[in-house]
């Protein structure tokens, strides 16, 4: 297993065609600062080009907190100044998760607040252990969901129930969590980052192109009438179509063996 360290709060490990995304703010409970945006960010930049990365989870080092959102403590030194400046800074970390190209997952424990839940709703899956408290609570503090939750949550769980969470702002715990959709997979107690990696690696024995080309359908195909989604499906079923990786698959099947997915 390789690291790569991203600035002082982000770590890249490898579990072979497996990238885990590590939020490495311990002393802050991984609360978002400008400089951890830039982080996450530029590790983003990075593994959306590494054609070796098959799938990335999104994981936590702090025993009880995936992210608890944006650093408060940061932001009250701002003039209007600053947070007018730094808004581009804070964006870039959540696209950065969402246009990753490969399936992307998070691995959530305990407080995944504000940004913290932004960055696990930017991910294609989320698996929680029952520790898991997670919710959107910024108009409890005179502002908005600006990490895409306003965008992303009434996307998984309809209008009328992400209205509720947000104009709430209340917190959601795990069981209610996995209920009403916020996240995907609930597992016992400390085994979130374990079966999040578990799963990326069944995911990633998958061919890489098709894995990338069905996210890409997926995502250009939300709301889209149906005419025109199937139009964006068949675009992307022909980038798969003549690939090598659709050779191989076939033969693969044929042969009756393990593919070995040239990923091209």
């Amino acid at each position: 297993m390789s690291e790569e360290r991203f600035g002082e709060f982000v770590l890249v490990r490898r579990h072979g065609q497996v990238a885990e995304l590590v939020l490495d703010r311990p002393k802050a409970m991984n609360a978002v600062s400008s400089e951890m945006a830039r982080s996450v960010a530029g590790a983003c930049a990075a593994l959306a080009a590494d054609r070796d990365a098959r799938v990335v989870v999104l994981t936590s080092s702090h025993e009880r907190a995936f992210c608890v959102g944006a650093d408060l403590k940061e932001r009250n030194s701002f003039t209007d100044a600053d947070l007018r400046r730094q808004r581009p800074v804070s964006r870039g970390a959540y696209t950065g998760v969402l246009e990753l190209p490969m399936p992307t997952i998070a691995a959530v424990h305990g407080y995944a607040l504000g940004g913290g839940y932004e960055l696990a709703l930017s991910c294609d899956l989320i698996v929680a252990d029952r520790t898991a408290v997670v919710g959107l609570p910024e108009v409890s503090v005179g502002v908005i969901p600006g990490g895409g939750g306003t965008q992303l949550l009434p996307r998984r769980v309809g209008s009328a129930r992400a209205a509720e969470l947000i104009f709430s702002a209340r917190r959601v715990e795990a069981a209610e969590a996995a209920e009403l959709g916020l996240v995907d997979v609930l597992v016992e107690r400390g085994r979130d980052r374990e079966e999040a990696l578990a799963l990326g690696a069944r995911i990633a024995g998958n061919s890489p192109v098709g894995l990338r080309a069905a996210k890409r359908a997926m995502r250009l195909g939300q709301g889209l009438d149906l005419r025109a989604g199937l139009e964006v499906e068949d675009a992307a079923w022909r980038t798969v179509a003549f690939s090598g990786d659709r050779a191989e698959g076939v033969a693969a099947f044929n042969e009756k063996r393990k593919p070995e997915w040239p990923g091209e």
